[in-house]
């Protein structure tokens, strides 16, 4: 009897260097290539303007007293300065702590204050999102202050404020002038840091929620980054001949590693079509700038080729990219494969608790592998899927994938019981149901916890349920998914009312209006008595589940 345990190859060796000093490889070997095209911008930079803005960034940052190891947050969507402030943190050690551009006021707080973030870079209003506004309201003290003496009775640890863009709040110091103060200090702060810094050290910390509520800091090395974008940059056959077009978000693992990472480790171009994703904006770039790669979750592929000019551009440039965040439908991956031109498109699983790539299709993978597994696992990574007794099952059957390599995160920030509970013995216990087969292949078959996948991105129940708990009128609150042919699930939510109260949907949503990111709220919401119950008296989410789902088709029949 053969165990689900799989035991990825040793070459390449992995890099043993800080991004930083990928960087200065990029700009000694690819000087003059196109490394940074922004068009929204009007920004192209090449590998070396890029490796001497961000050393000035890098500079800037010194120069207002910052010091390795601080933590510098960004909240901002898809820009050219957040892609210099990750080389430049990166340059300066600095921890690059990478803020949801969806938060709302509660979790932005909570994130500055458990990293204790020194400085916080945000980007102008972008349509319901005002980050100067939301900033100011938990921070009103930044109007008296001179920039970079913040003093705010809810954020403690905060003292820079940099603010991208013209019009700059009080008390806030702009990029341009960031960038210019670190011209006039010169490199010699920087020359002396960067011998000093490794490619173990700390380099970004992501939130990502978990069940017990509260955002959790995975915090990550160079080491662990840096190594994740090369060999997924590999497994597509990247070089510096190649141009991926980046409409994920930056803030997540999948613009910033398996984007940029991936990027500067091969010497192809970084093209952001724009700071959100817009389908027509992406094929629009995708087109004008001969992009050879294209990421995405499905749900974008989907927007893009069912956009109404869909046809009308040139895609014949493609040939490669990552499809990731949630299961691809057969249909879409033809269509990306014929249409798009992208016979090489490739399909990548981890979470960001891995750097986050675990497993990656090949490139001569069939297209039925491509849709129906997760590929083979990565080099220099162990994976086994083990019982609910810790053993590890035979082949083709269903249990909880865990992995062990370079990847496996230094740990959460602060929080060394969570960081206990799901690193073991070197073994990250990812919490996904999985089977791998007698070639190596991996399936991803169900989640042990419920976290619900809504367009790529994870939505953690408990979480919301927190939130709304908070409502004067809430005895009791279940959160959870239910299928959508849109976004692959969307939000349910059951809630209890306390006693002689009424509420109807309008008013919850309301209440969760500007505090929660707007894809934390839920779409459907039905008002019951009691919840499905085992004798124990445990929540059974699958019995709501089952119920909504009949609900909802018999609505939809109605309406025919």
């Amino acid at each position: 009897m053969k165990e689900s345990y799989v035991k990825g190859g040793a070459t390449p060796p992995l890099l043993e260097k800080t991004i930083g000093q990928a960087l200065d490889d990029a700009a000694r070997q690819w000087p003059a290539r196109e490394a940074l095209v922004c068009p929204a911008q009007g920004a192209r930079l090449s590998w070396q303007e890029l490796k001497h803005r961000a050393e000035e960034l890098a500079a800037g940052l010194l120069a207002r007293g910052l010091k390795p190891g601080d933590r510098v947050g960004i909240w901002s969507l898809n820009r050219v300065e957040w892609v210099l402030t990750q080389f430049a943190c990166a340059k300066a050690g600095l921890i690059l702590t990478t803020v949801n551009p969806a938060y709302r006021l509660s979790e932005l707080e909570y994130a500055l204050n458990k990293v204790g973030m020194s400085a916080l870079i945000i980007a102008p209003p972008f349509k319901t999102s005002d980050y100067p506004g939301m900033i100011t309201a938990l921070a009103p003290e930044l109007a008296a202050c001179p920039p970079g003496e913040l003093q705010a009775a809810r954020l403690p640890a905060l003292r820079l404020v940099v603010q991208m863009g013209e019009a700059l709040l009080p008390g806030a110091l702009s990029f341009a002038a960031l960038e210019q103060e670190g011209r006039a200090a010169g490199r010699g702060a920087l020359a002396a840091i960067e011998p000093t810094l490794k490619p173990g050290d700390a380099i970004n910390i992501q939130f990502t929620s978990g069940t017990t509520g509260a955002p959790k800091g995975v915090t990550l090395s160079h080491r662990n980054i840096l190594n994740n974008g090369y060999l997924v940059g590999r497994g597509m056959a990247l070089t510096e001949a190649d141009r991926i077009c980046i409409p994920v978000p930056l803030y997540h693992c999948f613009g910033m590693v398996m984007g940029n990472l991936a990027a500067v480790t091969s010497g192809a171009a970084m093209v952001l079509p724009g700071e959100g994703f817009d389908p027509l904006t992406t094929l629009q770039t995708a087109a004008d700038e001969r992009c050879t790669a294209l990421y995405g979750v499905p749900t974008m592929f989907i927007a893009e080729l069912d956009h109404p000019r869909f046809p009308s551009f040139d895609l014949s440039a493609m040939r490669t990219g990552i499809m990731a965040g949630s299961p691809c439908p057969i249909e879409v991956m033809r269509k990306v494969i014929a249409l798009m031109h992208a016979r090489d498109m490739t399909i990548c699983y981890g979470m960001t608790e891995t750097s986050p790539v675990s497993f990656q299709t090949g490139l001569d993978d069939s297209l039925e592998r491509r849709v129906s597994t997760v590929g083979r696992v990565q080099a220099h990574l162990e994976v086994k899927i083990i019982g609910a007794d810790g053993a590890i099952v035979p082949l083709n059957t269903p249990g909880e994938l865990c992995t062990r390599g370079y990847s496996v995160m230094l740990g959460y920030w602060g929080d060394e019981e969570q960081t206990a509970k799901s690193v073991q013995d070197g073994w990250m216990h990812t919490g996904d149901l999985a089977t791998l087969d007698e070639e190596g292949f991996c399936q991803i078959v169900g989640r042990i916890k419920d976290m619900v996948i809504r367009g790529g991105e994870n939505l953690y129940p408990r979480e919301i349920e927190e939130y709304l708990y908070q409502h004067p009128k809430i005895l009791d609150v279940q959160v959870f998914g239910v299928p959508d042919p849109l976004y692959g699930e969307e939000l349910c939510a059951w809630v209890i009312l306390r006693d002689g109260e009424t509420m109807v949907t309008e008013e919850l949503r309301a209440f969760c209006q500007g505090q929660i990111a707007h894809h934390k709220i839920p779409r459907y919401v039905k008002f019951v008595d009691e919840m499905p119950k085992t004798v124990t008296g445990k929540i059974q989410k699958f019995k709501m589940r089952e119920q909504m789902i009949a609900e909802l088709a018999a609505l939809i029949e109605a309406s025919r």
